[in-house]
């Protein structure tokens, strides 16, 4: 670019013919000694808020800077340049911007939004600001330390709305407070409101949740850190890995993990699945009990994964939630991809179901939303995987049982099965967990078809169950 003019000395005025620099939202033109830099600021991130800055430096005049970061503004809109960060000065921000940007086209949905909600709410509010070079392992040992005793971010929302609830239990004669009148107070969505005042009035208290956080987050954000490190080592934002000889705290008290409620026995699940088997989802019900299939497996199966002829079901497609959205996944692992046998006990289960549904699609005809899904609305709409969770709650407290979580009927399954004497690998390649052992998943061949025995005899001993419950 040609210099038009030079900058002006104290007794010299300056001359340039195209008058005063233009004013340009998030462009700042400041002279420096003999040379003029600009810094630019990109639009603001949609979900960080934050605005990429630009530095540039070393221009013969005003304009030339100006003419320099129109080019770049220009270059930004179209994604034809990509910021440059210096090795020595690069914060971890930056460089874990960078990294985020990386990956996301090549993790999983659900692991990206993961990584980015630990990045958003504990790293860069806490060890952001340091240069890439500078954070040692010191500096992560201080930041795990205080992401152990204080560090937790995000509000206990369940508890402060169980408090407003028990607050004002007297109103409305006393029916307490109604699901507007939480979200208002507490600051949450209505959904969330609502759900939390069906599980209150159901008897289930919420835990309140300690300051810090539990070891496993801890080390989840540590494990994303190793994974950055790795990488800024390969790109030159840093010269050691800080990450390998960090140290993670205890946990206060030991380890802070809740108690996991003892797995119902085969009477306690009959008893869940006669109140069951009257729900919509009855099948789905009859299938996590006789397959300890996942949620996110459970909410992903196809009309068109089961084969009703040599009775298997191909487990493929998931669904999940990332960021509260529901969103399609191609399974948790490789092993998640897999090929179960069905008792004749689901199968019966599963047949009723999709007859339900060939009636009505007949019945709603071009109203009908045809997706495919196995488990849907009557008018074929999917429903967002927490509705399973909701339901099952409801159904288990209508039994009368002990709260378990929805992920606990995976560990209903897999106890009964052992119980009953199954073999431990086709079990591991049933339940598409990703080894028994790793000798195992490394040199034995997977177990298809070798699963009938597990299917036949765990579905008649819930379906024996079942009967003596009715």
């Amino acid at each position: 670019m040609a210099r038009r003019n030079r900058p002006a000395t104290a007794d010299e005025p300056r001359k340039n013919s195209r008058g005063p620099i233009p004013k340009v939202k998030g462009l700042t033109i400041y002279q420096r000694g003999n040379k003029w830099s600009f810094t630019l600021y990109g639009e603001a991130d949609l979900l960080t808020q934050k605005r990429e800055r630009h530095n540039r430096g070393g221009f013969a005049s005003d304009w030339d800077a100006f003419d320099a970061a129109m080019l770049l503004k220009a270059k930004l809109a179209t994604g034809d340049v990509v910021k440059q960060l210096q090795p020595n000065t690069a914060t971890v921000d930056e460089v874990m911007a960078v990294w985020l940007e990386s990956v996301k086209p090549v993790v999983k949905a659900t692991t990206y939004a993961n990584w980015k909600i630990n990045h958003d709410a504990y790293v860069s509010p806490m060890i952001g600001h340091h240069r890439m070079r500078d954070a040692d392992v010191f500096v992560l040992n201080a930041f795990y330390k205080k992401l152990g005793s204080d560090g937790r971010r995000r509000p206990d929302n369940a508890t402060a709305m169980y408090h407003y609830w028990k607050e004002n239990a007297h109103q409305r004669d006393g029916q307490g407070p109604t699901s507007t009148e939480i979200a208002k107070a507490c600051g949450v969505t209505i959904y969330a409101a609502k759900a939390a005042l069906t599980k209150f009035r159901r008897g289930r208290v919420p835990t309140p949740q300690p300051s810090g956080l539990a070891r496993k987050s801890i080390k989840n954000i540590h494990d994303m850190l190793s994974l950055v490190w790795v990488d800024a080592i390969g790109w030159g934002y840093a010269v050691t890995n800080a990450t390998a000889n960090a140290k993670l705290p205890r946990d206060p008290g030991g380890r802070r993990i809740k108690a996991r409620q003892q797995p119902w026995t085969v009477d306690e699940l009959a008893r869940f699945l006669h109140i069951a088997v009257t729900d919509r989802f009855a099948a789905l019900w009859v299938l996590v009990a006789t397959t300890g299939m996942r949620r996110s497996e459970l909410a992903g199966v196809d009309e068109d994964a089961i084969d009703w002829e040599r009775k298997l079901l191909h487990v493929r497609d998931t669904r999940v939630v990332a960021n509260g959205k529901a969103v399609d996944s191609d399974g948790k692992t490789e092993a998640g991809w897999r090929t179960i046998s069905l008792d004749d006990f689901t199968l019966s289960e599963l047949d009723r179901h999709v007859k339900k549904l060939e009636k009505e699609r007949k019945d709603f005809g071009k109203d009908y939303q045809r997706t495919g899904k196995l488990f849907v609305w009557p008018k074929g709409k999917i429903p967002h995987p927490d509705t399973f969770t909701r339901i099952f709650n409801r159904l288990v407290d209508q039994a009368g049982l002990p709260p378990i979580e929805l992920h606990d009927m995976r560990h209903v399954y897999i106890t009964l099965a052992r119980v009953l004497g199954v073999n431990r690998k086709i079990l591991a390649d049933r339940v598409g967990h990703a080894n028994e052992t790793v000798t195992d998943t490394i040199y034995t061949n997977k177990t298809t078809g070798h699963d009938r025995e597990i299917a036949e005899v765990v579905g008649t001993v819930i379906r024996d169950a079942l009967k003596q419950a009715a």
